[in-house]
């Protein structure tokens, strides 16, 4: 699918949106919450069958930690490494939003094929694990997460629209919001910190050295970049550089997709009980873990 034709889909989906109660918006599967219009259950239940493969590059994030961003990142990086010129403006590539036809397109797919998804990790498909796929994980501190998410929600059809932010706030921390809880996730890819073929890379890691970190994710995949191609492809993927070739990528929903990418808007919605909830509920669920010492919360959220 090219650009093109997935911005045409991505508007074909949101018109259908449009149509559809907000109680009728999500269904449970697994007892996780997902958009219905863009992951119902077949595509979820189509997912045991897919093969993955040792060679695919797999990048993983809960929702709106970065990972429309890092998708132009591993794109340009996969690019530079490998000489071959993908189609412009091609889709993000998350396999819950493929379907059966759409996975069996992408069986057919050349190596190394790009794939990503939003899946806990434990509902990721076994064969990534199996075939020992390597998976870049982005992760985001929670408060920014919960804010871009809630903006998110209020500006995209296909999921629920907010009441309000209290209301938004207080289904996240229960983790009754698409894709589940922040902190499941979050625990579930701690337990995961020693495998060789995971990496997890935070945003504000991004935001502070986004040179180094296309160095160590480059090296990661095994791909070999040199210090030219490292600079070109990070004067090319600056959040504000991406947030203008939106509308190309992602159609009318480019500014949905790329809304600030900042560190620190979360100051500018909590109330101090919501960063005194958040705090208690990072210090019940992660702290002393080596993910919650990677996130620095104390530096970035208090």
């Amino acid at each position: 699918m090219s650009g093109d034709n997935f911005a045409s889909t991505l508007q074909s989906k949101m018109e259908i949106a449009k149509q559809v109660s907000e109680e009728e918006k999500l269904h449970k599967y697994k007892g996780v919450l997902y958009p219905r219009i863009i992951c119902p259950e077949g595509h979820l239940k189509a997912l045991d069958g897919f093969a993955a493969r040792e060679d695919d590059v797999m990048l993983v994030a809960y929702p709106k930690c970065g990972f429309n961003w890092m998708v132009a990142v591993l794109r340009k990086i996969i690019a530079e490494a490998t000489a071959v010129k993908t189609a412009a403006n091609p889709p993000p590539p998350l396999i819950e939003f493929m379907g059966p036809e759409g996975l069996k397109a992408t069986d057919q797919n050349p190596s190394p094929r790009f794939l990503g998804t939003h899946l806990h990790p434990d509902n990721i498909p076994a064969s990534f694990y199996q075939n020992k796929t390597k998976m870049l994980v982005v992760f985001r501190n929670p408060k920014d997460t919960v804010v871009s998410y809630f903006h998110f929600s209020n500006k995209n059809p296909i999921l629920q629209t907010a009441q309000s932010w209290e209301t938004f706030f207080s289904n996240f921390m229960s983790g009754d919001v698409p894709w589940g809880s922040y902190f499941d996730h979050a625990l579930g890819w701690d337990k995961k910190m020693d495998d060789p073929n995971v990496m997890v890379v935070t945003f504000e890691e991004l935001k502070q050295d986004l040179g180094g970190s296309i160095r160590q994710i480059s090296s990661f995949f095994g791909f070999s970049l040199t210090d030219d191609q490292v600079q070109k492809i990070q004067q090319e993927s600056t959040f504000s550089a991406m947030s203008k070739t939106s509308t190309s990528s992602h159609g009318n929903m480019g500014n949905v997709f790329f809304r600030k990418g900042e560190v620190g808007d979360w100051k500018n919605h909590f109330s101090p009980e919501q960063s005194r909830e958040m705090d208690d509920a990072f210090d019940k669920h992660l702290a002393g873990t080596r993910l919650g010492a990677k996130l620095g919360y104390q530096l970035y959220c208090q």
